[in-house]
C-alpha cells in the first residue's frame, strides 16, 4: 500500500508559499497484531500550524524540514488487526496532511455514530468549537449582558464564538475582512458588524458599534485590533486570547500596542489560553454542543478544498481570508 504525504520542504519565510511544501509518496509496512490501517477522509488546516514552522521552543514541537506535517484527521479503518478497532471504525486523530497510516491506536478517538458529518469533528464539535467554548466559558466569564467583541469572527473559532455569545445572552459585536463574511455574520444574528479592511479608523468604528464600551474581548488577530479593543474596554473587562494571526508571518517583530496602560487603568483582565489544558471539559462541551447542533442553534459553515495535493493553498488560504468557518480539505 503506498501513502501519499505533503512534507514541509522549507521553512517559509514570512507569508508561506506552495514551494514550502512537498508531495512525496510512501510504501507502508504491512500491519501486525494490534495495528491498523486508516485511510483519511477529512484533515483540518489551522493557523498554529504556522507556528510549528519555525524552529523555536514553543507550546507544541516545531515541524521539521523532510518529515510529514500532522495535524487533526478524521479517517476509516479499512484493514485491522486489532479487535478494538474493526474495518469500518470511523476515527479521529492529529495524522493529517497524508492518504493512509498505519497505527496502534493510542492516539486515536472512536466517532460515535451520528447523522452529521464526521468532518464537524474537526470544527465546531473539535478543536475550533471547543476553543471558543473554553474561552467564554472558562476564561473570559461571558455573563448576560455582556458586550462581547470578536476579532477574526468569520474563522473557524470567531464564527463559534459570535453564535455562543449570542446564546448566552450577550451583545455580539464582530470584526472580518469582508462585506460577504459581515452579511454572514448578520444572517447569524450578531449586533453588529466591521468590516477593518474598509474602516480608517478600528478603535473609532468600535465605540460606535459598541458606545457602552466592551467587557469581553476573544482575541483571534492582535494588532490593531488589540489596540481598539484595549481603547474601549470597560472597568474590569476580561481579554481570552486565542490567537493573534496578523503576526504569524511577521518577518521581523510587531510593535506591541501603544496604549498597554489601558490594562492599568481600565483593571483589565488578560490571559492566554491553550485548549487542550482543558479538554477534561470536552465531554461538558460535546454534549452542549450536539443540542445545540441538533436544534439549529448553533450552525457549522466549512469551506472546503478538496484532494491532497490542495491541503497547502486550503493552508496559504487561511492567512488570504478565503475561508468562512471551518477550513477543510476532503481527501480523495
Amino acid at each position: 500500500m503506498n501513502a501519499n504525504q505533503i512534507l514541509l520542504d522549507s521553512r517559509p519565510e514570512g507569508m508561506p508559499t506552495a514551494d514550502n511544501f512537498k508531495q512525496t509518496s510512501v510504501e507502508l509496512p504491512a500491519i501486525i497484531n494490534g495495528e491498523f490501517l486508516v485511510k483519511n477522509l477529512w484533515m483540518s488546516v489551522d493557523p498554529y500550524m504556522r507556528g510549528r514552522m519555525i524552529d523555536r521552543e514553543s507550546y507544541i514541537a516545531p515541524f521539521q524540514i523532510g518529515q510529514v506535517l500532522e495535524g487533526g484527521s478524521i479517517g476509516e479503518v479499512i484493514e485491522s488487526n486489532n479487535p478494538e478497532f474493526p474495518i469500518g471504525t470511523r476515527v479521529s486523530a492529529m495524522h493529517g496532511w497524508r492518504s493512509h497510516y498505519v497505527t496502534d491506536g493510542s492516539d486515536h478517538t472512536r466517532l460515535p455514530n451520528t447523522p452529521m458529518s464526521e468532518s464537524h469533528f474537526l470544527g465546531v464539535l473539535g478543536m475550533p468549537g471547543m476553543t471558543a467554548w473554553t474561552g467564554l466559558t472558562k476564561i473570559a466569564a461571558l455573563k448576560p449582558g455582556d458586550t462581547l467583541f470578536i476579532s477574526g469572527a468569520a474563522g473557524a473559532v470567531g464564527s463559534v464564538v459570535c453564535q455562543l455569545g449570542k446564546l448566552m445572552g450577550a451583545k455580539v459585536v464582530a470584526s472580518v475582512g469582508s462585506d460577504e463574511k459581515a452579511a454572514h455574520l448578520r444572517e447569524l444574528g450578531v449586533d453588529a458588524v466591521i468590516n477593518y479592511q474598509t474602516t480608517k479608523d478600528l478603535s473609532a468604528a468600535l465605540k460606535q458599534a459598541a458606545p457602552q464600551g466592551i467587557d469581553v474581548y476573544f482575541e483571534n488577530v492582535g494588532g490593531e485590533h488589540l489596540t481598539a479593543a484595549l481603547n474601549n474596554m470597560n472597568d474590569h473587562g476580561r481579554i481570552a486570547v486565542c490567537g493573534m494571526i496578523s503576526q504569524y508571518n511577521d518577518i521581523t517583530p510587531t510593535p506591541g500596542p501603544n496604549n498597554l496602560a489601558m490594562i492599568i487603568i481600565k483593571k483589565l483582565k488578560i490571559e492566554g489560553f491553550i485548549v487542550f489544558e482543558h479538554w477534561d471539559h470536552y465531554p461538558e462541551f460535546a454534549k452542549q454542543m450536539g443540542q445545540w447542533l441538533a436544534t439549529g442553534a448553533v450552525k457549522a459553515e466549512q469551506t472546503i478544498y478538496q484532494g491532497l495535493e490542495q491541503a497547502p493553498a486550503a493552508f496559504i488560504g487561511l492567512f488570504e481570508g478565503k475561508n468562512r468557518g471551518k477550513m477543510l480539505v476532503k481527501l480523495d
